[in-house]
């Protein structure tokens, strides 16, 4: 190994050596944003690894550009969308210009209107809004460093728009250590390793002024792992006798946790003002001078306290008072006794401003505080709602829980209060703990409060999947406050419901859902709302009195488009809607319930809740026969599990249209996959109806009547609300076809205790469909005739073409060919139109075998014969509608740009120029 000699003095700028990897990536992504286009990029690695080089890197490379860049900060961390606001300050003029709900909702957010709670999707997208702004003046590159210390609400935000970016000229590299699950998931990850042991000894080579062992050399790169700042680190805790290998080394180099130790140890021989005014610079926000000089002389501390730190090399030289690296901001914190910090976070809490700066202020307070104090509490539980009237959930959280730890008064409220905010962000742990620390004096709280914290406990316990008992338990807290908070019962036994349709359904448990939904007096009899009809339906349903129930459910759809309570208030609306109109076969209510809550939810930016309500549309779609729409509807919700940071369904979710589409394999896996995961899980029984329904239509589909048997019967068995009504027409379909006379009357029976008093054409035309299969030839061909004709006035044109194909057979069977053609043909065109292949063929089979040859062609079910993507599909159908860009921008949560280029590749490869051409293409 060659010996190293003096190259010159030790340089405070680290060489960017061995990074050729990652510099290829950052000049590409440059390259495409200088073109017109977006990317993003997320670097993950230890402390010192190089990340904050890199960004320093890009930004040097790409001066041309529009460059903002921001840090997180550790003791920043709780404060709601600091770190968004430090980005986006440059681009706050165009505020103005952005769609009024995003406007108002970034402004609430920055604390700059005042209003309802900030929808953390509106931020996001406004946010992305306003850099598209900038960026149509000049290309933006957004630099983010320390990302794990961005507050939660700026992450969210920030990821949002990493995940969104398209044809929109902006840049976005993320420097990371660990991510945070789910945190920026969806974007490029490049991992930063430690140089490779060539490139780490020219680093020491270029940064050692004198002689430098190789020996040496080889322990330093060995024992640092090639992470740059500690063999820099390292060059610097060494005198030149030990570098030059004749003094011995001695004691451990500073690498791994013990970097940061060393970084502590280095402010440890300073003066003790310097010293205090470093931990005061870690607390306190980068760049906020003004609130660090203030607080600077609420503790005496003059300027000239800087001058020794930055002869020692802890703070950088520069415009700025800035540590000369990150890590070295956490060392001296951490490091500090608990007796400086609380002094350093008095001072900040007198120099900060009582009127603009209240959350700062309550939490620097309350790290001032030893022990128990109301008045500090209040002050944070105050701070708390300025916090939730920004949308600043996850500060909210935090504040809320400090406040508790304080409390000596309304210490209960407060941790039952935090824990329902940590239920918010989606932390049950967070939550769990806290309510374990209410739990010992919860007995002898109010009513109110001890129905908060059940229904706080029993959310948990669905985060959990613990689902056993949590029906009885959020019983038990609506009955709790029946009387004192009515809205609330109603919120809770809203949220009970969807539980009792869709979680593990106990008998016992539904049974006393039922009795207690009837004699809660927080159901209106006068004057009844949504919530109030939806509620006592299911409840005479599973009480046993389906005549009475399926007026109410019928009126609870059509009280949807008059009143708001379920589609703003409760947990997955359309869930519920889809349920009551499924148990009513009420086509009509049921499609505009829907139509209703996706409408909200896209104007509110209610994202998670929107990925679930398209799930149900695409139900709908698929029901009148639109499965291109249907497929629209789930590739939409599966990018927007993307969008928000959930992992995506996959196939889950597609389980009905791969049914009907006849793809058998996919189907199989997918519906046993939903089975298997109710059986060791307990998760979702809906789920598993549903999926059992999927492979009954499927094995119809194929002619395998006994297996269809099988699936059907176990809703049918069960009889769960929902599930049963639609799979009793299958039922008598399937046991009619394998010769089991017996299970298609009792099927056929309840079909009619059902269908007549929920008396809408669906149900009636499916009940004719059903008779006539066991009519004899004197009645079966009217029945048939009537089920077509009650059916064709629904929008389930599905359930229409299985009459047509029936009836078909029925007449071939009968020797009656020619009028078995009309209808064999009519069921094949729709089935085919549709892309319903596993009908389509076995109408094409029974056609053949009247003597007419229909050729055997593929529907299409949503994947374009012009090979466009699932967002081409999606803007070619919005742009075919008459949608101008910024409609279809505001629909997609994308941006205008990104629409145009869309639209642009969607003319090339249909080969057209307008959007009348593209009308008549797609139709």
């Amino acid at each position: 190994m060659a010996e190293y000699f003096p190259a010159g003095i030790r340089s405070r700028r680290v060489p960017l050596i061995g990074r050729g990897d990652e510099q290829r990536a950052l000049t590409e992504l440059v390259a495409d944003v200088r073109d017109g286009m977006s990317s993003a990029l997320v670097l993950v690695g230890e402390a010192g690894i190089g990340k904050t080089r890199l960004l320093d890197h890009v930004a040097e490379v790409a001066s041309d550009l529009h460059i903002v860049r921001v840090a997180g900060v550790e003791t920043e961390a709780r404060l709601g969308f600091a770190a968004l606001h430090s980005l986006l300050r440059p681009f706050l003029g165009g505020l103005g210009e952005l769609p009024t709900p995003q406007r108002e909702a970034l402004a609430s957010a920055f604390g700059m209107l005042a209003g309802p709670p900030a929808d953390r999707h509106l931020v996001g997208m406004a946010a992305l809004a306003l850099l598209a702004g900038g960026a149509s003046v000049r290309p933006v590159l957004c630099l983010i460093d320390d990302a794990h210390w961005l507050d939660r609400e700026s992450r969210d935000a920030l990821a949002f728009v990493g995940r969104r970016l398209g044809a929109d000229a902006i840049g976005f590299v993320v420097a990371d250590r660990e991510p945070v699950p789910g945190a920026f998931e969806g974007l490029t990850v490049m991992p930063v390793g430690g140089l490779s042991d060539t490139d780490a000894h020219e680093l020491l080579g270029l940064n050692v002024a004198g002689r430098l062992d190789p020996a040496v050399a080889a322990r330093i790169v060995a024992d640092t792992g090639g992470n740059p700042l500690a063999l820099l680190e390292s060059i610097g805790a060494l005198s030149l006798a030990c570098l030059a290998g004749t003094a011995p080394l001695l004691g451990p180099l500073p690498v791994g946790s013990s970097l940061e130790n060393y970084f502590g140890q280095l402010i440890q021989g300073l003066p003790d003002d310097t010293r205090t005014f470093l931990v005061l610079l870690s607390a306190t926000p980068p760049e906020d001078a003004l609130l660090l000089w203030r607080a600077a002389g609420e503790l005496g501390i003059a300027a000239e306290a800087v001058d020794a730190a930055m002869s020692a090399g802890i703070i950088a030289r520069g415009r700025l008072v800035e540590f000369r690296h990150p890590l070295i901001r956490s060392a001296v914190y951490r490091g500090a006794d608990a007796a400086e910090r609380r002094r350093v976070h008095a001072a900040l809490a007198a120099a900060s401003d009582p009127v603009h700066s209240r959350e700062r202020r309550a939490w620097h307070r309350a790290e001032a505080t030893i022990g128990l104090d109301d008045e500090v509490a209040d002050e944070l539980d105050s701070a708390s709602e300025l916090a939730r009237a920004r949308g600043g959930y996850a500060e909210r959280a935090a504040l809320l829980a400090k406040a508790a730890q304080l409390s000596v008064g309304d210490r209960v409220l407060r941790f039952v209060e935090a824990a329902r905010a940590h239920l918010l962000l989606g932390d049950p742990a967070a939550a769990q703990s806290l309510l374990q620390q209410a739990e010992p004096v919860l007995a002898g709280a109010d009513p109110v409060l001890r129905a908060r914290a059940l229904h706080a406990k029993a959310t948990t316990e669905i985060y959990f999947e613990r689902i056993g008992g949590v029906l009885t338990r959020l019983l038990t807290a609506a009955d709790t406050v029946a009387d004192a908070d009515p809205a609330l019962s109603r919120s809770i036994l809203m949220e009970g419901l969807l539980g009792a349709l869709c979680g593990d359904l106990d008998p016992v448990a539904l049974q006393q859902f039922g009795a207690s939904v009837l004699t809660s007096p927080a159901i209106r009899s006068v004057q009844p709302t949504s919530a109030d009809l939806l509620l006592r339906g299911f409840a005479l349903r599973v009480d046993g009195d389906y005549p009475q129930a399926a007026p109410v459910l019928r009126a609870a759809l059509a009280a949807m488009s008059r009143d708001s309570e379920v589609i703003e208030h409760a947990v997955r609306p359309a869930t519920l809607a889809l349920y009551a109109a499924d148990e009513v076969w009420d086509d009509r209510g049921g499609n505009e319930a829907a139509l209703l809550v996706e409408a909200h939810e896209r104007r509110v930016g209610a994202l998670g809740a929107l990925r679930s309500t398209l799930v149900v549309r695409s139900t709908w779609e698929l029901r009148a026969g639109r499965f291109a729409a249907a497929m629209a509807c789930l590739d939409e919700s599966e990018d927007l599990a993307t969008v928000v940071g959930l992992p995506s369904p996959g196939q889950l979710l597609r389980v009905e249209l791969l049914a009907w589409s006849g793809q058998e394999a996919k189907t199989r896996a997918v519906a046993d996959a939903l089975i298997g995961d109710l059986a060791t899980r307990h998760a979702n029984s809906g789920l598993a109806d549903w999926a059992r329904n999927c492979l009954a239509v499927l094995d119809i589909s194929l002619g395998r009547y006994a297996e269809a048997v099988a699936n059907a019967r176990v809703a049918f068995d069960t009889d769960n609300a929902g599930a049963v009504s639609r799979v009793l027409p299958d039922l008598v379909e399937a046991a009619v076809r394998c010769g089991d006379e017996q299970t298609a009357k009792d099927a056929l029976r309840r079909l009619e205790q059902r269908a007549l008093p929920a008396g809408t054409p669906w149900a009636l035309g499916l009940l004719a469909r059903s008779r006539a299969l066991l009519a004899d030839d004197d009645h079966a061909e009217a029945l048939f005739a009537e089920s077509v004709a009650l059916l064709g006035s629904t929008r389930v044109r599905t359930e229409l073409a299985r009459t047509h194909l029936l009836h078909g057979e029925w007449l071939r069977r009968r020797r009656r060919r020619a009028d078995a053609r009309t209808e064999l043909r009519t069921a094949y065109e729709m089935f085919d139109q549709m892309g319903a292949a596993g009908f389509a063929e076995r109408a094409r089979v029974e056609l053949q075998a009247t003597g007419e040859h229909a050729r055997k062609r593929a529907g299409q079910t949503g994947q374009s014969a012009h090979d466009l993507t699932p967002q081409e599909r999606r803007i070619a159908g919005l742009a075919a509608a008459g949608a101008t860009n910024a409609e279809i921008a505001t629909r997609l949560f994308i941006t205008q740009s990104t629409v145009e280029y869309h639209v642009n590749k969607v003319f090339r490869k249909l080969d057209i120029t307008s959007r009348r051409q593209l009308r008549s293409v797609l139709q």
